[in-house]
């Protein structure tokens, strides 16, 4: 944007007679800007005008703490392109001596946390944003009055999705671990050896059927793990979503095990026979595994994401100020 072209917009309507609004106008537009999350335009007003990230409003907030309250990511990443400049700007109190983490600690609007699925999720990303103020309440005495309600949904919806998830676990769990005892294609009586221990489609059968077994029963764990939980706010900044990932990903596992196992008991039945057969049903013991993973894939991509990526969240990933 041309400098003269945010220069009109500083000078503001012609209409503004008084010095008094004349004056105010330009810091106005530049908080207007910090509230919508223009980054754009702000970027452009700081190369300008570099004094500008001093500036506070009538309640005595800079644009970072306007934009930390309305959790603007990108607005708070120009912190980090300021240099030293940031520890000063940091501390900076508002008229009721409540500083940024103070802003953070307060909850934000519902819409701005749509792009994350699921209370659990929202509660770790509303962490990751987050010391007495006026009032003797600490940031972290704030967020907890301020997120009993998400705190209670997260809980509900962690126990909820966990519960489901044992469920569908422990019935793999059963399964495979019957099909360890009852051996396609039977025994030899008199020596109790598989008949068909030599061919490889049985050795791709039982080694299928163990690690099937072994992902279930530690999916199974994994998610009693967070059933039990006592659910503290700290925990749905790392452990929860870590172990909710390593729950989605053990259950991947035993399903596409198991269905390897499943098509491998064909092959060994119907050993050089129609063997169209033991192809058709591997073609369609595909089915579940990708409805599983068509069906899941968001959820797992959004928790992997919270649980690793949100990490360097606030960290720019370019330099676009400077």
């Amino acid at each position: 944007m041309p400098r003269s072209v945010i220069d009109e917009i500083l000078k503001g309507p012609h209409i503004l007679k008084e010095d008094t609004l004349i004056k105010v106008y330009p810091y106005r537009v530049l908080f207007h800007a910090a509230k919508v999350g223009n980054t754009k335009f702000i970027v452009e007003l700081i190369r300008l005008y570099p004094d500008l990230i001093w500036k506070t409003d009538d309640k005595r907030k800079t644009i970072f703490h306007l934009a930390v309250k309305r959790r603007h990511i990108e607005i708070y990443k120009l912190l980090y392109e300021i240099g030293a400049m940031k520890d000063l700007i940091t501390p900076i109190k508002d008229i009721k001596d409540n500083n940024m983490l103070h802003m953070v600690a307060k909850s934000c609007k519902p819409n701005r946390l749509q792009d994350v699925p699921g209370p659990a999720l929202q509660m770790q990303r509303e962490l990751l944003w987050f010391k007495k103020n006026r009032d003797g309440m600490t940031p972290q005495d704030l967020f907890t009055k301020k997120h009993e309600v998400l705190l209670k949904d997260a809980k509900k919806w962690m126990t909820q999705t966990a519960t489901q998830c044992m469920l569908v676990t422990t019935l793999i769990a059963t399964i495979v671990f019957t099909g360890a005892f009852t051996i396609p294609g039977g025994y030899n009586q008199n020596k109790g050896i598989p008949f068909f221990r030599k061919e490889p489609s049985f050795i791709i059968y039982a080694i299928s059927d163990a690690v099937s077994l072994i992902a279930s029963s530690t999916s199974v764990l994994i998610f009693l793990s967070i059933l039990t939980s006592n659910y503290a706010e700290q925990d749905f900044m790392v452990w929860l979503p870590t172990k909710l990932v390593c729950g989605l990903a053990t259950l991947l596992l035993s399903i596409v095990t198991m269905m390897v196992a499943f098509s491998a008991s064909f092959f060994i039945l119907y050993n050089k026979k129609l063997e169209w057969v033991p192809i058709t049903i591997t073609c369609l013991a595909g089915i579940p595994v990708i409805i599983f993973v068509a069906v899941q894939f968001s959820l797992f991509k959004n928790v992997f994401y919270s649980a690793y990526r949100s990490r360097v969240l606030f960290k720019p990933d370019k330099h676009i100020l400077y």
